[in-house]
């Protein structure tokens, strides 16, 4: 009786999961490659791949997904050098201020993303950093560090020290022991970070208007356009390529990471 309660919980998650993430992009494609297909029909009548056609058309598409995908790993790469530290301090140490550190941390995601953008905008001026894809990474970081501190330091704080003192009686070096013990036992947190990130980072919009002037063209700067017209199987061909590159960077990165595990654990 436990074992059928079990496996129908799982049926359930496994279905919902279904219904949830996967039935939306599937309907999306099918809307994509179909001409004329509308409420009620449960099905279209025609095929065809003219919203494919229109969207790789359009000279600055090939452009933006090269520049989505560069600013969305710089987000994550810069995210990992400054939160993982961060992270670490504030679940291992305890120091005067630590609240006051945690809480300015959290403030980005706490104010208004436009009234960040207008006063960063002015800073950027100054430093030369607008209509640069420097300055559109850099700003990312604001809506993005939070989350990536907030996961990390929540994987740290699972994490025993009671490993870290075991390897260093071992005879490891500190660094040794964060690189072969540390990031092994937190890589679901690395790995749920790494994802949050880059979809934080790709569905930005004002922000990289503001900061990048209208010159540096990602995907939504293209999209958003094309969501106000009236051409439904464009916008569902754009919501897929938005839906595949979050799919696309969680492959890499779990090729990374085996890969990664594959060198520590190599004798």
């Amino acid at each position: 009786m436990i074992f059928n309660r079990k496996k129908a919980a799982q049926a359930v998650w496994f279905t919902g999961c279904i219904l949830l993430f996967v039935a939306p992009v599937v309907i999306m494609f099918i809307k994509s490659v179909s001409f004329g297909w509308s409420w009620p029909e449960w099905r279209p009548d025609q095929f065809s791949l003219r919203a494919w056609e229109v969207m790789f058309r359009d000279p600055a598409l090939s452009r933006s997904l090269y520049v989505t995908v560069a600013v969305g790993v710089s987000v994550v790469l810069i995210n990992f050098l400054i939160a993982v530290p961060s992270a670490y301090a504030l679940s291992r140490f305890s120091f005067k201020g630590k609240g006051v550190v945690e809480a300015l941390l959290m403030m980005p995601i706490l104010i208004p993303v436009l009234a960040i953008a207008m006063g960063m905008h002015l800073t950027m001026i100054r430093l030369g950093l607008t209509d640069r894809i420097t300055g559109v990474i850099l700003i990312h970081l604001l809506p993005t560090l939070p989350y990536a501190v907030r996961v990390l330091k929540a994987g740290f704080d699972r994490l025993s020290f009671d490993w870290e003192e075991q390897s260093a009686v071992l005879g490891a070096g500190r660094w040794t022991t964060f690189w072969t013990v540390v990031v092994p036992l937190i890589i679901p947190s690395l790995r749920s970070t790494a994802v949050l990130v880059f979809v934080i980072s790709l569905s930005q919009y004002v922000l990289t208007a503001i900061i990048g002037g209208g010159k540096v063209l990602t995907l939504p700067m293209i999209y958003y356009p094309y969501f106000n017209s009236a051409d439904e199987a464009v916008v569902a061909g754009f919501s897929v390529l938005f839906a595949l590159l979050p799919i696309a960077f969680l492959i890499v990165w779990e090729a990374v990471i085996k890969g990664y595990l594959f060198v520590i654990r190599k004798p």
